[in-house]
């Protein structure tokens, strides 16, 4: 066994064993969607005041929210329509919230580059949702490309523990456009198929 299929066994005992607690807990899979949300605007916060570790931590904890609550969903039979899309809506507030963190922080030491560097990133990451939904209007999938939101929440996390934001926000700026770039590239020609 590998190393990484190790550690990927070892957390994915942890989630399922929260995921077991939460199903028994009776606690609705909206409920944690939404204290996930209010958990990342707590990291914002503190991205907002310069505290890139602790809001490193903080978000780790959100992610842990937002691994579980389909699951929960799934566990107790709760699976709906409306919830797949107030965890999509929701996932968006989250991760405009920490971008918004990240403009306070870098408007409050004039940063002005680094403003217009997080701008990009958030468009970025709200045009790779977009362009899913919307090319899933015309074809039947859309989900090509490299850099999902557990992705970008990964390098959120790396970018805050590690004091690497700025790096990881180039990263994010530009692997979000090329995805938003290859789903307009993939619908095209997927189009093109069905016409």
């Amino acid at each position: 066994m590998t190393g990484t299929r190790a550690i990927g066994l070892f957390f994915g005992a942890i989630i399922n064993a929260i995921v077991r607690w939460l199903a028994l807990s009776k606690i609705h899979p909206n409920v944690l969607t939404f204290l996930g949300l209010l958990i990342n605007i707590w990291a914002a916060w503190l991205f907002a005041q310069g505290s890139f570790f602790w809001a490193g931590v903080v978000v780790t904890g959100a992610a842990i929210f937002d691994m579980v609550d389909g699951r929960v969903a799934r566990a107790t039979s709760q699976v709906t329509r409306f919830g797949g899309f107030f965890d999509s809506v929701l996932d968006r507030y989250s991760d405009l919230a920490l971008y918004i963190g990240l403009l306070v922080y870098y408007a409050s030491i004039n940063r002005f580059f680094y403003i217009v560097l997080t701008a990009i990133v958030m468009m970025g990451s709200v045009m790779i949702s977009y362009t899913r939904a919307r090319a899933e209007n015309a074809i039947p999938k859309c989900k090509v490309g490299f850099l999902e939101r557990p992705e970008r929440v990964v390098l959120i996390i790396l970018g805050a523990l590690g004091n690497r934001m700025a790096a990881v926000l180039w990263v994010i700026a530009v692997l979000s456009n090329v995805t938003v770039i290859h789903r307009m590239i993939y619908t095209f020609h997927q189009a093109k198929l069905i016409e």
